[in-house]
């Protein structure tokens, strides 16, 4: 049985750990057009509910995730699940 690895990303949104490829800030020109083509695309999904973004998450589905949460939080909750980023399952500590 496989297990999907749920990631708070804030208000009571998830985002799978399993599709995340990247976690980044959303201060730069390049990832602003990247979350304006996501919008364009329809790809966008905001986890904000209505504050401010401080992390964008790309998933490999290119989707593109807002949240109100720091990037290193979000990653932090990311490592502390101990996920495979390949398999997308828990991994065990030896």
């Amino acid at each position: 049985m496989s297990y999907i690895n749920l990631i708070n990303i804030g208000y009571g949104n998830s985002v799978s750990a399993g599709r995340v490829v990247s976690i980044v800030g959303p201060d730069s020109a390049p990832v602003k057009r990247m979350i304006q083509e996501a919008r364009d695309a329809g790809k966008i999904v905001d986890g904000t509910c209505g504050r401010r973004t401080r992390a964008v998450i790309v998933t490999d589905s290119g989707h593109v995730v807002l949240s109100a949460l720091q990037t290193e939080t979000v990653a932090n909750r990311i490592m502390d699940k101990n996920v495979n980023p390949q398999k997308g399952e828990q991994t065990e500590e030896e």
